[in-house]
């Protein structure tokens, strides 16, 4: 009984002592990307315009591993409260792997109040497949003034 339950010990010691080279592997999806930072907004000629307007500021922007893919959630700062249908808007793949989205917003559709900074934000999310990402190294949200990016 006792030497069944050191092979197992032994194989569980094992077993774990392997798993910190895939804590730093580009297989472990928690590494797939980093905290984002502000970066300068791409102007690509394909971008067409769809009736919203661009949030005013992207305040955050986290790209977060799910099975099957990854989450991209933004959160925008309006000037002031009532803008609604918020949608991060692909542009096309760069050929260095950089994906764009624009953080796109209808303005409210009659007079409102500036009121508390909390009051205006929008947050926006889209689910990217892993097929999707294969090629993407970068991901960028931008909006009117400002841009934020993760990279790989």
């Amino acid at each position: 009984m006792s030497l069944s339950r050191r092979h197992v010990v032994l194989g569980l010691a094992v077993a774990l002592a392997g798993c910190g080279g895939l804590r730093q592997s580009k297989l472990n999806p928690f590494n797939w990307f980093r905290k984002s930072e502000p970066r300068e907004i791409i102007v690509l000629p394909e971008a067409k315009e769809d009736g919203r307007v661009l949030a005013e500021v992207v305040m955050s922007l986290a790209v977060e591993p799910i099975p099957g893919g990854a989450i991209v959630r933004a959160r925008g700062q309006m000037p002031v409260q009532g803008y609604w249908s918020a949608e991060l808007v692909p542009l096309p793949l760069s050929e260095g792997g950089t994906q764009v989205y624009e953080f796109r917003v209808f303005p409210p559709t009659t007079k409102t109040d500036v009121n508390t900074a909390q009051s205006r934000q929008v947050d926006a999310a889209i689910y990217i497949s892993d097929f999707k990402l294969e090629n993407v190294r970068e991901i960028v949200v931008q909006g009117a003034t400002n841009a934020r990016a993760s990279r790989r």
